[in-house]
């Protein structure tokens, strides 16, 4: 079986474990390859193969007909795989090196059963929306797609921003506000939780649209469906804004048009059988749990 590696950096406490990983991924005789990146982070510090390849794209990991990816990290991580994984369908398994971790729910414990689990193809796909983002001026090097959210937002302690938004071409509301976050499902445990949106099923198919500190208290978080096209435009009284993709972020200003919509390809997360989304909610989320009991 051949299965891909990737990781943002290596902390020293997370070494025992990012071990575990390449020492069980040996026992069950796979073919691994690493990020480039990553390899020089664990090159001095972490025993490995020297059969180990490395990848650096989409494409490399289309071409060795990878099966599976491994991300060692928190939530961030995964959502830095999409560019990697595109529309490949290959599937991400997280191993939760962070804190949450709602998207990487193997624990960092149970390295050696997950392993066993996934090279044996024990555990199911959760399909989760991609946010694809059309502009009218180059944005984002066109790797314009977000597994969590887009976000239109004030750059710095400026005033709040205007943002008139359109739904299928049809004007829903000018947001008074300190910006504007378009979640996916898969999104509404981020941001838009913590600005009072709702938790959507990750396969509800719909979109959040929520607000960022509105000055008008009546504006609240609204559903939509997700084969809707969102558009923008912006107004406000500092010459950048700032417009994210997960993690990643660009200035824009007044002279682009923005619009949202759901591409045309899912990301696979895979999850081991005793997992789903309601046992990850309690878990996280702390729910059921009362100091007074």
């Amino acid at each position: 079986m051949k299965i891909a590696v990737y990781s943002r950096l290596l902390k020293p406490q997370d070494i025992p474990y990012v071990q575990a990983v390449f020492d069980n991924l040996k026992h069950w005789k796979t073919e691994v390859y690493v990020h480039s990146e990553y390899i020089s982070e664990i090159r001095e510090k972490i025993t490995y193969s020297e059969k180990i390849q490395t990848f650096d794209s989409c494409e490399t990991l289309k071409s060795e007909a990878v099966e599976l990816l491994i991300a060692l990290g928190g939530d961030g991580t995964i959502l830095d795989t999409l560019s990697l994984i595109m529309d490949s369908n290959i599937p991400i398994a997280g191993v939760n090196l962070g804190r949450l971790g709602f998207l990487s729910s193997i624990d960092k414990n149970a390295i050696a059963e997950a392993i066993k689990a996934l090279v044996q193809g024990n555990y199911q796909l959760d399909k989760r929306t991609v946010l694809q983002l059309d502009a009218n001026l180059p944005v984002f090097n066109g790797l314009t797609y977000a597994l969590n959210d887009c976000t239109i937002s004030k750059r710095d302690t400026s005033s709040m921003i205007v943002v008139h938004t359109y739904v299928n071409g049809e004007f829903l509301n000018s947001y008074w506000a300190d910006g504007l976050i378009i979640a996916t499902p898969t999104g509404s445990t981020g941001y838009s939780l913590s600005c009072g949106g709702p938790i959507i099923f990750p396969n509800s198919g719909n979109f959040v649209i929520t607000p960022i500190a509105p000055h008008n208290l009546t504006m609240r978080p609204m559903v939509i469906p997700d084969d809707a096209i969102l558009s923008f435009e912006i107004e406000g009284r500092g010459e950048y804004f700032l417009c994210t993709l997960d993690s990643r972020y660009e200035a824009i200003t007044q002279n682009h048009r923005l619009a949202v919509k759901k591409a045309n390809f899912t990301i696979n997360i895979a999850r081991l059988f005793e997992q789903n989304f309601l046992s990850t909610l309690r878990e996280k989320l702390g729910w059921g749990i009362d100091s007074r009991n």
